[in-house]
């Protein structure tokens, strides 16, 4: 699936794949060395994410219903816990810096499609 910020006319990633069932959401991407450049994974359903185990930092941006992102977090190291707050549906985990790179912030919209 490809994520593209409406708002900021940018593509965050060609390839993030969906983690949806409660194995999937659980593992999310616990065991990689790292995330390649224009990957990502989409949490759903998901109101908080952890880097516990993790090997590598990752941006973070939990999303509402509507793909409106609601929280953001840049270059999350492992053990960190991180919470999305009032609205907060799903959450797109993507390479570190990615978010800065495309300059998405709280308030924008974010188009996944096939």
């Amino acid at each position: 699936m490809r994520v593209v910020n409406l708002n900021r006319n940018a593509v965050l990633a060609e390839e993030v794949r969906e983690a949806r069932s409660p194995w999937a959401r659980m593992v999310g991407l616990l065991g990689r060395d790292h995330l390649p450049p224009g990957h990502g994974l989409l949490v759903v359903p998901c109101s908080s994410v952890h880097t516990f185990f993790m090997r590598f930092a990752i941006d973070v941006a939990f999303l509402d219903r509507d793909g409106r992102v609601v929280r953001a977090y840049g270059s999350v190291p492992p053990f960190r816990l991180l919470m999305g707050g009032r609205g907060a549906r799903m959450a797109l985990e993507l390479p570190a810096g990615t978010l800065e790179r495309t300059g998405t912030r709280v308030g924008d919209f974010l188009q996944m499609a096939p």
